[in-house]
């Protein structure tokens, strides 16, 4: 069944620029852990709890709710991304975890098992949805009575410097991109909380929702943040579009560090960010 979501597939499993994110996995992992902490604070989840995990990547996400939810509950890995998915069954198997399974899904449509999970947890793998409301609708069928949805997204762009300095200093040398809408599915689609807390009403369910303040945390020095930052995200994208040259990646580059050198502290670089927590119950 086609569901609107098959560019997505497509890009999160085959492009090129989907599988960097295989290739940078263990600095993705590390820039995001205050957003994980976060996420598995607020889901508390529980010894014995049945969870689900969706757009979990390659598996970081899933590994650290296994540990919260012991030996007797589980936790399923659901990701649009085959090449995602096989990469995160390797390294549940290689951490010895044996209370997780991964699914290749788009949760807008897979039939979950109805009334199944305790929790549903998200970081950063939700805002991709063609119709968010039909995927939380479908989502939430498979929650039991009572049980709750934790989800972690960007907040407002101008918070989030990884995104909008990279963006803007990328743009200035060669050009801005064709614009996306704001709704439109991407990283940035979930920053207007009144918009998106209208989405899960008309899916049948009640919200509530916490802006944090807090800091990235990427791995390396300011030349390896930089390096990061400009091979996955805004300045990739741009370079990619606009064919741009080693002269020009050296001058984004030149111009992320200058940007970036405000945020580096005695623990390393520490780029400010905004993050939205949904909380969604189903209710019973």
């Amino acid at each position: 069944m086609e569901t609107g979501n098959e560019d997505q597939a497509a890009y999160w499993g085959q492009s090129a620029s989907g599988q960097k994110w295989l290739t940078f996995e263990d600095q993705l992992d590390a820039n995001h852990v205050p957003v994980l902490d976060l996420v598995l604070e607020k889901a508390a989840l529980r010894p014995g709890m049945q969870v689900l995990d969706i757009g979990c990547g390659t598996g970081a996400s899933v590994i650290a709710a296994a540990a919260q939810v012991g030996e007797s509950g589980f936790v399923t890995g659901a990701d649009i991304s085959e090449p995602f998915m096989e990469r995160a069954r390797a390294r549940g198997a290689a951490a010895g975890v044996s209370n997780v399974d991964f699914t290749v899904a788009d949760a807008q449509s897979y039939p979950f098992k109805p009334e199944s999970y305790d929790a549903i947890i998200s970081r950063f793998g939700v805002m991709f949805f063609a119709d968010p409301v039909a995927a939380f609708a479908n989502m939430a069928r498979a929650l039991r009575p009572g049980g709750q949805m934790t989800f972690a997204t960007w907040g407002p762009l101008a918070g989030n410097p990884w995104f909008s300095v990279t963006h803007k200093i990328a743009a200035s040398r060669l050009g801005s991109p064709p614009k996306l809408g704001a709704d439109a599915p991407g990283p940035m689609a979930f920053q207007d909380v009144e918009r998106v807390t209208g989405l899960f009403n008309a899916a049948g369910l009640s919200v509530q929702v916490e802006t944090h303040d807090m800091h990235l945390t990427p791995l390396g020095t300011l030349s390896d943040v930089v390096a990061l930052s400009t091979r996955v995200g805004p300045a990739a994208r741009i370079m990619g579009l606009f064919e741009g040259t080693e002269e020009d990646a050296a001058a984004i580059a030149e111009g992320v560090a200058d940007a970036f050198s405000a945020h580096v502290t005695p623990d390393g670089v520490r780029l400010p960010a905004l993050i939205n927590l949904f909380q969604a119950r189903r209710d019973g």
